[in-house]
């Protein structure tokens, strides 16, 4: 396949790993990346810079292949030492830059610099072309269909995409909504260069999460994610559990609730112990629509290659249905 995120990216297929917390780690990042996508690292996953310098490190033992980092920026009354960890990823002359949550406009110059390409996340047309004029090189467009946060517009993918294609001159990749082959045509159909997994690559061999938590995501339907913080306007879409449901109920309540109430459920740190542990009751576990396409837990090789040759096969269906002139 060929398109300008493969050519950009230096990539077989035009098919993206997420930056996932807690399970953008080195093996899965490389078993990607081996199978012809792009395999990412999760930078906040690990505790320090050096950690991520180490994770790296760790990564290319297994993978002689392109692979990106994710740095995700949040607004936090703490927050982490992003230009730290920024710098363990220059030093470590990493091309392939994942940016999330707020602008990434601080930090563009410096990766720029170092010649990494860098794409972007984000929810809306309007952050898009924010992040096109601030120099980033593709955008991941999400639609609502996504697991984490998907903005507070709840545009769903099929609109969202040729919205956004439309709208910018740098390649769009479809994020969001996306499990197998057939969502892989769809988005090629609708103008994107490339596809972005996360909730599917998290019910793989390689994801480094219990089994009872892959387990857990095949045997979801499409009903079984939930919308947390929507009275706080920081909507977050999870896996329906004993969590979620106590969390959304909270905020039903006549009056709502404030996030100190729920704190103590959705720590990172619970949601940590969850997939590790594979007690899936035990924190926020986040997921997307397409638990209802997810039912098996293959490995990345086998997973990627069969999105390819059905995304292959569905094209060629979809154009069967035009009469030869």
């Amino acid at each position: 396949m060929k398109t300008r995120v493969t050519e950009k990216l230096g990539i077989k297929y035009p098919i993206l790993q997420g930056g996932m917390q807690w399970v953008g780690r080195a093996e899965l990042a490389s078993a990607v990346s081996n199978a012809g996508g792009l395999g990412i690292l999760t930078a906040l996953t690990q505790p320090t810079p050096d950690d991520l310098a180490r994770e790296i490190a760790r990564t290319r033992t297994m993978t002689d292949r392109p692979f990106g980092v994710n740095l995700t920026i949040l607004p936090t009354i703490e927050p982490p030492p992003y230009a730290d960890y920024l710098q363990a990823i220059l030093d470590a002359g990493i091309k392939v830059v994942e940016t999330a949550g707020n602008s990434p406009a601080a930090f563009i110059d410096r990766m720029k610099a170092h010649g990494i390409t860098i794409v972007h996340k984000c929810t809306a047309v309007r952050h898009a072309l924010s992040a096109q004029r601030n120099g980033v090189d593709i955008v991941s467009i999400d639609g609502f269909e996504c697991a984490g946060h998907p903005g507070e517009d709840d545009i769903p993918g099929l609109v969202l995409i040729p919205l956004a294609v439309r709208a910018l001159d740098i390649p769009v990749i479809a994020s969001g909504g996306i499990a197998d082959g057939r969502g892989m045509a769809a988005a090629l159909a609708l103008g994107a260069e490339g596809v972005n997994m996360g909730t599917r690559f998290l019910a793989t061999h390689e994801s480094p999460v219990h089994i009872n938590i892959k387990q857990a995501l095949v045997k979801a339907t499409e009903r079984d994610t939930r919308l947390m913080f929507r009275t706080m306007r920081n909507t977050s879409r999870v896996l329906r559990n004993a969590i979620s449901e106590e969390v959304v109920a909270m905020e039903r309540q006549p009056g709502g609730c404030e996030f100190s109430e729920i704190r103590h459920l959705v720590a990172g740190a619970r949601g940590r112990a969850a997939l590790a542990s594979g007690d899936v009751d035990a924190g926020a576990v986040s997921a997307g629509l397409v638990v209802g396409l997810i039912d098996d837990i293959p490995s990345c090789a086998d997973l990627i290659q069969g999105m390819v040759e059905e995304c292959r096969a569905n094209l060629k269906r979809a154009s069967s249905c035009f009469a030869e002139a």
